[in-house]
């Protein structure tokens, strides 16, 4: 049996660990979540100067930053995740078949 050539892990490809791809995702909530209030004080403020162009449009990002800070934070990191099953020493894994334990005989 041939042995399968490969590459080494690149650091470049390694993952973060668990505890550091958290911390990152909470920092980038965070930051997203000052910015949010910033822009709902500014508006506030935009309203009380009279500046009509500007706080529909602070509002506006005031209500569309949570989505956006909540998939940021959920986004994990996907480097190394190019693991294929056929890279495998064991080569490729069978089809699975369906179960038939449902099926009336």
């Amino acid at each position: 049996m041939a042995r399968v050539h490969q590459e080494p892990i690149r650091i470049t490809t390694a993952v973060r660990s668990r505890n550091a791809d958290i911390a990152h995702r909470q920092k980038r909530y965070l930051i997203s979540m000052v910015i949010r209030s910033v822009c709902f004080v500014g508006a506030v403020i935009a309203g009380a100067l009279g500046i009509g162009w500007l706080w529909p449009i602070l509002i506006a990002a005031a209500l569309i930053l949570p989505y956006v800070a909540v998939v940021m934070a959920n986004a994990t990191d996907t480097r190394g995740d190019d693991f294929r099953l056929a890279d495998s020493p064991f080569g490729e894994l069978p089809a699975a078949r369906p179960d038939d334990r449902g099926r009336d005989a």
